[in-house]
Protein backbone atom coordinates (compact mmCIF):
# COMPACT_ATOMS: atom_id res chain seq x y z
CA UNK A 1 0.00 0.00 0.00
CA UNK A 2 2.95 2.36 0.71
CA UNK A 3 4.68 1.72 -2.36
CA UNK A 4 1.28 2.09 -3.99
CA UNK A 5 1.29 5.82 -2.19
CA UNK A 6 4.17 6.66 -3.35
CA UNK A 7 3.90 6.00 -7.26
CA UNK A 8 0.04 7.83 -7.03
CA UNK A 9 2.18 11.07 -5.50
CA UNK A 10 4.89 10.36 -7.74
CA UNK A 11 2.43 10.49 -11.30
CA UNK A 12 0.29 13.62 -9.55
CA UNK A 13 3.79 15.57 -9.09
CA UNK A 14 4.81 14.63 -12.81
CA UNK A 15 1.60 15.47 -14.04
CA UNK A 16 1.43 18.72 -11.98
CA UNK A 17 5.07 19.62 -13.60
CA UNK A 18 4.18 18.73 -17.04
CA UNK A 19 1.40 21.11 -17.25
CA UNK A 20 3.11 23.20 -15.48
CA UNK A 21 5.82 23.70 -18.11
CA UNK A 22 3.96 24.41 -20.86
CA UNK A 23 6.24 26.43 -23.26
CA UNK A 24 5.19 30.05 -24.06
CA UNK A 25 6.89 31.82 -26.62
CA UNK A 26 6.14 34.02 -29.58
CA UNK A 27 7.70 33.73 -33.07
CA UNK A 28 7.92 36.28 -36.33
CA UNK A 29 10.02 36.73 -39.01
CA UNK A 30 11.99 39.93 -40.50
CA UNK A 31 12.00 41.09 -43.87
CA UNK A 32 15.65 39.33 -44.97
CA UNK A 33 13.59 35.69 -43.66
CA UNK A 34 15.26 35.29 -40.52
CA UNK A 35 12.68 33.15 -38.19
CA UNK A 36 12.92 34.71 -34.50
CA UNK A 37 11.73 33.04 -31.91
CA UNK A 38 11.05 34.37 -28.07
CA UNK A 39 10.27 32.51 -24.64
CA UNK A 40 10.21 34.66 -21.73
CA UNK A 41 11.55 32.88 -18.45
CA UNK A 42 12.24 35.64 -15.47
CA UNK A 43 13.01 32.70 -12.81
CA UNK A 44 16.91 33.22 -13.23
CA UNK A 45 18.65 35.95 -14.58
CA UNK A 46 20.45 34.44 -17.48
CA UNK A 47 19.63 34.94 -21.07
CA UNK A 48 20.52 32.60 -24.38
CA UNK A 49 20.95 33.94 -27.51
CA UNK A 50 21.48 30.84 -29.98
CA UNK A 51 21.10 30.64 -33.72
CA UNK A 52 20.04 27.57 -35.75
CA UNK A 53 21.22 27.17 -39.21
CA UNK A 54 19.57 24.48 -41.66
CA UNK A 55 22.93 23.26 -42.31
CA UNK A 56 24.68 20.20 -41.23
CA UNK A 57 26.92 17.22 -43.17
CA UNK A 58 24.07 15.75 -45.74
CA UNK A 59 24.33 19.19 -47.25
CA UNK A 60 27.85 18.61 -48.35
CA UNK A 61 29.79 17.20 -51.58
CA UNK A 62 30.61 13.42 -51.62
CA UNK A 63 34.04 14.85 -52.31
CA UNK A 64 34.00 17.88 -50.00
CA UNK A 65 32.80 16.46 -46.82
CA UNK A 66 33.26 17.49 -43.14
CA UNK A 67 32.27 21.34 -44.31
CA UNK A 68 29.75 21.71 -41.93
CA UNK A 69 31.40 20.45 -38.90
CA UNK A 70 34.58 22.63 -39.80
CA UNK A 71 32.31 26.13 -40.05
CA UNK A 72 31.28 24.57 -36.30
CA UNK A 73 35.15 25.56 -35.27
CA UNK A 74 35.39 27.66 -37.99
CA UNK A 75 32.96 30.61 -36.90
CA UNK A 76 34.46 31.03 -33.55
CA UNK A 77 37.93 32.44 -35.58
CA UNK A 78 36.85 35.85 -35.33
CA UNK A 79 34.80 38.51 -37.51
CA UNK A 80 35.56 41.92 -39.00
CA UNK A 81 34.79 43.48 -35.72
CA UNK A 82 36.28 40.85 -33.39
CA UNK A 83 39.32 39.96 -33.63
CA UNK A 84 41.04 36.74 -33.97
CA UNK A 85 41.45 35.08 -30.68
CA UNK A 86 38.84 37.06 -29.22
CA UNK A 87 35.95 35.87 -29.06
CA UNK A 88 35.90 33.58 -26.21
CA UNK A 89 37.12 36.41 -24.43
CA UNK A 90 34.54 38.34 -25.19
CA UNK A 91 32.15 35.55 -23.81
CA UNK A 92 34.00 34.87 -20.39
CA UNK A 93 34.68 38.62 -19.82
CA UNK A 94 30.95 39.38 -19.68
CA UNK A 95 30.31 36.28 -17.51
CA UNK A 96 29.33 34.12 -20.14
CA UNK A 97 29.79 30.80 -21.63
CA UNK A 98 29.17 29.46 -25.24
CA UNK A 99 29.16 26.19 -27.44
CA UNK A 100 28.31 25.09 -30.83
CA UNK A 101 27.32 21.36 -32.21
CA UNK A 102 26.72 20.01 -35.77
CA UNK A 103 24.73 16.86 -36.68
CA UNK A 104 23.93 16.11 -40.40
CA UNK A 105 20.92 18.40 -40.15
CA UNK A 106 21.73 21.09 -38.68
CA UNK A 107 24.22 22.99 -37.01
CA UNK A 108 23.74 25.59 -33.91
CA UNK A 109 25.93 28.32 -31.79
CA UNK A 110 24.89 29.83 -28.48
CA UNK A 111 25.66 31.85 -25.80
CA UNK A 112 24.19 32.01 -22.34
CA UNK A 113 25.45 35.23 -20.51
CA UNK A 114 23.75 37.48 -17.36
CA UNK A 115 20.73 38.85 -18.70
CA UNK A 116 22.40 42.21 -18.87
CA UNK A 117 24.36 41.56 -21.50
CA UNK A 118 21.27 40.51 -23.78
CA UNK A 119 22.71 43.33 -26.29
CA UNK A 120 25.88 41.87 -26.59
CA UNK A 121 24.84 37.75 -26.92
CA UNK A 122 22.75 39.38 -29.85
CA UNK A 123 25.46 41.66 -31.48
CA UNK A 124 27.69 38.69 -31.24
CA UNK A 125 25.66 36.30 -33.08
CA UNK A 126 24.60 39.18 -35.49
CA UNK A 127 28.78 39.44 -36.43
CA UNK A 128 29.25 35.81 -36.83
CA UNK A 129 26.63 35.93 -39.69
CA UNK A 130 27.50 39.31 -41.37
CA UNK A 131 31.02 40.01 -41.01
CA UNK A 132 32.92 36.34 -40.75
CA UNK A 133 36.13 36.39 -41.44
CA UNK A 134 37.22 33.07 -43.61
CA UNK A 135 40.69 33.23 -44.65
CA UNK A 136 44.01 30.87 -44.47
CA UNK A 137 45.13 31.43 -40.98
CA UNK A 138 41.63 30.42 -40.11
CA UNK A 139 41.28 27.58 -42.04
CA UNK A 140 44.84 26.26 -41.72
CA UNK A 141 44.25 26.22 -38.02
CA UNK A 142 40.72 24.81 -37.44
CA UNK A 143 42.50 21.98 -39.54
CA UNK A 144 44.70 21.07 -37.15
CA UNK A 145 41.41 21.40 -34.73
CA UNK A 146 39.65 18.73 -36.53
CA UNK A 147 42.38 16.39 -37.42
CA UNK A 148 43.33 15.95 -33.64
CA UNK A 149 39.12 16.05 -32.92
CA UNK A 150 39.49 12.71 -35.41
CA UNK A 151 42.10 11.16 -34.18
CA UNK A 152 40.78 11.23 -30.28
CA UNK A 153 37.15 10.91 -31.16
CA UNK A 154 37.74 8.10 -34.02
CA UNK A 155 40.79 6.78 -34.94
CA UNK A 156 42.53 6.35 -31.50
CA UNK A 157 38.93 5.57 -29.40
CA UNK A 158 38.08 1.62 -28.92
CA UNK A 159 35.30 0.71 -30.96
CA UNK A 160 35.61 4.13 -32.09
CA UNK A 161 34.24 3.57 -36.05
CA UNK A 162 31.31 1.91 -35.38
CA UNK A 163 29.66 4.82 -36.57
CA UNK A 164 31.45 5.38 -39.72
CA UNK A 165 31.13 1.76 -40.69
CA UNK A 166 27.24 1.43 -40.22
CA UNK A 167 26.77 4.70 -41.78
CA UNK A 168 28.42 3.29 -45.41
CA UNK A 169 26.78 0.38 -45.17
CA UNK A 170 23.46 1.87 -44.40
CA UNK A 171 23.28 4.48 -46.84
CA UNK A 172 24.37 3.91 -50.62
CA UNK A 173 22.86 7.35 -52.37
CA UNK A 174 21.97 9.79 -48.98
CA UNK A 175 24.97 11.95 -47.67
CA UNK A 176 24.31 10.17 -44.34
CA UNK A 177 26.47 7.91 -45.27
CA UNK A 178 29.55 9.76 -44.07
CA UNK A 179 30.20 10.93 -40.96
CA UNK A 180 29.51 14.27 -39.24
CA UNK A 181 33.40 14.92 -39.16
CA UNK A 182 33.93 13.87 -42.81
CA UNK A 183 37.56 13.35 -44.54
CA UNK A 184 40.22 14.78 -43.57
CA UNK A 185 41.12 14.02 -47.32
CA UNK A 186 38.72 16.66 -48.39
CA UNK A 187 39.46 19.29 -45.81
CA UNK A 188 42.80 19.39 -47.06
CA UNK A 189 41.89 19.33 -50.43
CA UNK A 190 39.42 22.30 -50.15
CA UNK A 191 40.44 25.87 -51.28
CA UNK A 192 39.68 28.81 -49.80
CA UNK A 193 37.31 29.79 -51.90
CA UNK A 194 35.30 26.73 -51.71
CA UNK A 195 34.98 27.40 -47.89
CA UNK A 196 33.76 31.41 -48.97
CA UNK A 197 31.07 29.90 -51.13
CA UNK A 198 29.99 27.37 -48.80
CA UNK A 199 29.19 30.33 -46.03
CA UNK A 200 27.45 32.41 -48.48
CA UNK A 201 25.61 29.45 -49.58
CA UNK A 202 24.03 28.25 -46.18
CA UNK A 203 25.21 30.81 -43.45
CA UNK A 204 22.26 33.38 -44.23
CA UNK A 205 19.34 34.84 -42.12
CA UNK A 206 16.84 33.05 -44.25
CA UNK A 207 18.59 29.52 -43.41
CA UNK A 208 18.47 29.84 -39.92
CA UNK A 209 16.31 30.40 -37.09
CA UNK A 210 17.21 33.11 -33.60
CA UNK A 211 16.19 32.08 -30.23
CA UNK A 212 16.42 34.80 -27.42
CA UNK A 213 15.36 32.56 -24.22
CA UNK A 214 15.30 33.54 -20.38
CA UNK A 215 15.03 37.07 -18.33
CA UNK A 216 14.51 40.08 -20.68
CA UNK A 217 12.27 42.18 -21.89
CA UNK A 218 10.27 41.91 -25.41
CA UNK A 219 10.30 45.27 -26.52
CA UNK A 220 13.86 45.73 -26.19
CA UNK A 221 15.04 42.55 -27.20
CA UNK A 222 12.87 43.33 -30.75
CA UNK A 223 14.86 46.31 -31.24
CA UNK A 224 17.87 45.16 -30.75
CA UNK A 225 17.38 41.96 -33.09
CA UNK A 226 15.86 44.16 -35.64
CA UNK A 227 18.86 46.94 -35.21
CA UNK A 228 21.75 43.84 -35.61
CA UNK A 229 19.85 41.14 -37.73
CA UNK A 230 17.66 43.34 -39.91
CA UNK A 231 20.25 44.86 -41.80
CA UNK A 232 21.48 41.44 -42.93
CA UNK A 233 21.06 40.77 -46.40
CA UNK A 234 18.94 38.08 -47.55
CA UNK A 235 20.77 34.74 -48.94
CA UNK A 236 19.91 33.37 -51.79
CA UNK A 237 17.02 30.14 -51.18
CA UNK A 238 18.45 27.22 -50.59
CA UNK A 239 17.27 24.11 -51.98
CA UNK A 240 17.64 21.10 -50.52
CA UNK A 241 18.33 17.66 -52.33
CA UNK A 242 16.16 14.57 -51.98
CA UNK A 243 17.82 11.74 -51.57
CA UNK A 244 16.00 8.20 -51.58
CA UNK A 245 17.08 5.04 -50.25
CA UNK A 246 16.01 1.95 -51.41
CA UNK A 247 14.41 -0.72 -48.71
CA UNK A 248 16.53 -3.21 -47.33
CA UNK A 249 15.17 -6.30 -48.10
CA UNK A 250 18.47 -8.84 -47.56
CA UNK A 251 20.21 -8.89 -44.59
CA UNK A 252 23.33 -6.44 -45.42
CA UNK A 253 26.75 -8.16 -43.73
CA UNK A 254 30.07 -6.63 -42.89
CA UNK A 255 33.53 -6.93 -41.02
CA UNK A 256 35.42 -4.07 -39.62
CA UNK A 257 38.92 -4.77 -37.88
CA UNK A 258 39.85 -2.22 -34.80
CA UNK A 259 43.22 -1.89 -33.73
CA UNK A 260 42.09 -0.46 -30.71
CA UNK A 261 39.92 -3.62 -29.47
CA UNK A 262 40.27 -7.06 -27.52
CA UNK A 263 36.82 -8.02 -27.74
CA UNK A 264 34.53 -8.52 -30.34
CA UNK A 265 31.06 -6.58 -30.60
CA UNK A 266 27.77 -7.40 -32.63
CA UNK A 267 26.13 -4.15 -34.31
CA UNK A 268 22.75 -4.71 -35.99
CA UNK A 269 21.00 -1.62 -37.49
CA UNK A 270 17.82 -0.95 -38.46
CA UNK A 271 17.08 1.91 -41.02
CA UNK A 272 14.14 3.79 -39.74
CA UNK A 273 11.54 6.67 -40.93
CA UNK A 274 12.52 10.38 -40.52
CA UNK A 275 11.67 11.28 -36.87
CA UNK A 276 8.47 13.70 -38.14
CA UNK A 277 6.83 10.46 -39.12
CA UNK A 278 4.47 8.49 -36.56
CA UNK A 279 6.28 5.52 -36.62
CA UNK A 280 9.85 7.20 -35.91
CA UNK A 281 8.03 8.42 -32.36
CA UNK A 282 6.42 4.47 -32.04
CA UNK A 283 10.19 2.97 -32.72
CA UNK A 284 11.45 5.32 -30.03
CA UNK A 285 9.06 3.48 -27.32
CA UNK A 286 10.10 0.29 -28.70
CA UNK A 287 14.01 0.79 -28.63
CA UNK A 288 13.21 2.29 -24.40
CA UNK A 289 11.57 -0.88 -23.76
CA UNK A 290 14.17 -2.82 -25.38
CA UNK A 291 17.37 -1.02 -24.46
CA UNK A 292 17.11 1.72 -22.34
CA UNK A 293 18.45 0.94 -18.90
CA UNK A 294 19.55 -1.89 -16.77
CA UNK A 295 15.56 -2.55 -16.57
CA UNK A 296 14.97 -2.93 -20.29
CA UNK A 297 14.45 -5.76 -21.66
CA UNK A 298 17.63 -6.03 -23.40
CA UNK A 299 20.22 -5.92 -20.45
CA UNK A 300 18.09 -7.56 -17.79
CA UNK A 301 17.72 -10.99 -19.63
CA UNK A 302 21.48 -10.98 -21.42
CA UNK A 303 23.65 -9.18 -19.03
CA UNK A 304 21.73 -9.76 -15.38
CA UNK A 305 20.32 -12.91 -15.78
CA UNK A 306 22.01 -15.08 -18.58
CA UNK A 307 25.25 -13.32 -17.79
CA UNK A 308 26.40 -13.57 -21.42
CA UNK A 309 27.18 -10.00 -22.14
CA UNK A 310 29.58 -7.47 -20.30
CA UNK A 311 27.31 -4.83 -22.20
CA UNK A 312 24.12 -4.59 -24.10
CA UNK A 313 23.01 -1.52 -25.71
CA UNK A 314 21.61 0.78 -28.15
CA UNK A 315 22.24 4.21 -30.10
CA UNK A 316 18.73 5.74 -31.76
CA UNK A 317 19.52 8.15 -34.33
CA UNK A 318 16.38 10.41 -34.93
CA UNK A 319 17.13 12.43 -38.16
CA UNK A 320 15.19 14.47 -40.44
CA UNK A 321 15.41 12.54 -43.96
CA UNK A 322 15.81 8.66 -42.42
CA UNK A 323 17.16 7.83 -38.77
CA UNK A 324 18.63 4.43 -37.72
CA UNK A 325 18.34 1.96 -34.47
CA UNK A 326 21.69 0.05 -33.31
CA UNK A 327 21.48 -2.15 -31.25
CA UNK A 328 25.19 -3.71 -30.29
CA UNK A 329 26.51 -6.19 -28.12
CA UNK A 330 29.75 -7.67 -25.87
CA UNK A 331 30.24 -11.16 -25.39
CA UNK A 332 31.66 -12.30 -22.02
CA UNK A 333 34.75 -14.67 -22.38
CA UNK A 334 32.84 -18.12 -23.37
CA UNK A 335 29.64 -16.84 -25.57
CA UNK A 336 29.77 -15.63 -29.11
CA UNK A 337 28.76 -12.52 -31.03
CA UNK A 338 26.11 -14.90 -32.28
CA UNK A 339 24.92 -15.73 -29.09
CA UNK A 340 24.29 -12.57 -28.02
CA UNK A 341 22.46 -11.67 -31.36
CA UNK A 342 20.22 -14.42 -31.29
CA UNK A 343 19.16 -13.45 -27.90
CA UNK A 344 18.30 -9.85 -29.39
CA UNK A 345 16.13 -11.43 -32.03
CA UNK A 346 13.98 -13.41 -29.74
CA UNK A 347 12.99 -10.33 -28.00
CA UNK A 348 12.33 -8.27 -30.99
CA UNK A 349 10.21 -11.49 -31.88
CA UNK A 350 8.22 -11.44 -28.37
CA UNK A 351 7.34 -7.87 -29.31
CA UNK A 352 6.16 -8.86 -32.82
CA UNK A 353 4.25 -11.55 -31.69
CA UNK A 354 2.89 -10.36 -28.55
CA UNK A 355 1.72 -7.09 -26.97
CA UNK A 356 3.62 -5.56 -24.44
CA UNK A 357 2.13 -5.95 -20.55
CA UNK A 358 -0.35 -3.04 -19.61
CA UNK A 359 2.62 -2.60 -16.70
CA UNK A 360 5.08 -2.14 -19.13
CA UNK A 361 3.13 0.05 -21.82
CA UNK A 362 2.53 2.15 -18.65
CA UNK A 363 6.38 1.96 -17.53
CA UNK A 364 7.35 3.34 -20.70
CA UNK A 365 5.26 5.90 -20.89
CA UNK A 366 6.04 7.24 -17.46
CA UNK A 367 9.49 7.15 -18.29
CA UNK A 368 8.42 9.52 -21.34
CA UNK A 369 6.50 12.11 -19.37
CA UNK A 370 9.92 11.72 -17.72
CA UNK A 371 12.15 12.50 -20.93
CA UNK A 372 9.76 15.68 -21.70
CA UNK A 373 9.96 17.16 -18.71
CA UNK A 374 14.12 17.25 -18.25
CA UNK A 375 14.19 18.22 -21.77
CA UNK A 376 12.42 21.67 -20.73
CA UNK A 377 13.49 21.56 -17.67
CA UNK A 378 16.53 24.37 -18.08
CA UNK A 379 16.25 27.59 -20.61
CA UNK A 380 19.27 26.16 -22.62
CA UNK A 381 17.17 23.06 -23.66
CA UNK A 382 14.33 24.91 -24.02
CA UNK A 383 16.20 27.25 -26.62
CA UNK A 384 17.84 24.02 -28.41
CA UNK A 385 14.29 22.60 -28.44
CA UNK A 386 12.39 25.77 -30.34
CA UNK A 387 15.09 25.90 -32.38
CA UNK A 388 14.69 22.44 -33.81
CA UNK A 389 11.53 22.19 -33.99
CA UNK A 390 10.56 24.88 -35.96
CA UNK A 391 13.93 24.57 -38.07
CA UNK A 392 13.51 20.42 -38.30
CA UNK A 393 9.86 19.97 -37.75
CA UNK A 394 8.50 22.97 -39.19
CA UNK A 395 5.84 23.18 -36.26
CA UNK A 396 7.33 25.34 -32.89
CA UNK A 397 4.27 23.98 -30.31
CA UNK A 398 5.70 20.18 -30.71
CA UNK A 399 7.55 21.45 -27.44
CA UNK A 400 4.19 21.04 -26.04
CA UNK A 401 2.37 18.63 -27.64
CA UNK A 402 4.83 15.94 -28.98
CA UNK A 403 4.16 13.77 -25.87
CA UNK A 404 0.33 14.33 -26.65
CA UNK A 405 1.63 11.68 -30.16
CA UNK A 406 3.46 9.30 -27.38
CA UNK A 407 0.56 9.15 -25.36
CA UNK A 408 -1.63 8.05 -27.81
CA UNK A 409 0.12 5.31 -29.50
CA UNK A 410 -1.12 2.12 -28.59
CA UNK A 411 0.51 -1.39 -27.34
CA UNK A 412 -0.78 -2.71 -30.56
CA UNK A 413 1.10 0.13 -33.16
CA UNK A 414 4.62 -0.91 -31.17
CA UNK A 415 3.67 -4.42 -32.11
CA UNK A 416 2.96 -3.64 -36.15
CA UNK A 417 5.74 -1.39 -36.02
CA UNK A 418 8.06 -3.55 -34.93
CA UNK A 419 6.95 -6.34 -37.27
CA UNK A 420 7.47 -3.18 -40.38
CA UNK A 421 10.95 -2.34 -39.27
CA UNK A 422 12.81 -4.70 -37.09
CA UNK A 423 12.89 -7.73 -39.02
CA UNK A 424 16.30 -9.70 -39.67
CA UNK A 425 16.04 -9.10 -43.49
CA UNK A 426 16.16 -5.42 -43.31
CA UNK A 427 19.00 -5.04 -41.28
CA UNK A 428 22.98 -4.72 -41.14
CA UNK A 429 24.75 -7.34 -39.40
CA UNK A 430 28.20 -5.52 -38.72
CA UNK A 431 31.20 -8.03 -37.08
CA UNK A 432 33.09 -5.50 -35.10
CA UNK A 433 36.04 -7.26 -34.08
CA UNK A 434 39.70 -6.58 -33.34
CA UNK A 435 42.65 -6.25 -35.66
CA UNK A 436 43.90 -9.53 -37.03
CA UNK A 437 47.18 -7.66 -37.14
CA UNK A 438 50.03 -7.80 -34.59
CA UNK A 439 50.45 -5.48 -33.00
CA UNK A 440 53.80 -4.23 -31.10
Amino acid sequence: MKNSIMILSAALMLGGVAHAQKVAFEEYNLDNGLHVILHNDPSAPVVITSVMYHVGAKDERPDRTGFAHFFEHLLFEGTQNIKRGEWMKIVTANGGVNNANTNDDRTYYYEVFPSNSLELGLWMESERLLHPVINKIGVDTQNEVVKEEKRMRYDNQPYGNILPEVKKNMFKNHPYRWTTIGSMKDLDAATLEEFQAFNKKFYTPNNAVLVVAGDFDKAKAKEWIQKYFGVIPKGEEVKKQTFVEEPINQTIKATYEDPNIQIPMVVATYRTPSMKTRDARVLDLISSYLSDGKSSKLYKKIVDDKKMALQIGAVGFSQEDYGMYILYGLPMEKYTTADILKEMDEEIVKIQTDLISEKDYEKLQNKFDNNFVNANSSVEGIAENLASYYLLYGDVNLINTEIDLYHSITREEIREVAKKYLNPNQRLILDYVPSKKVQN
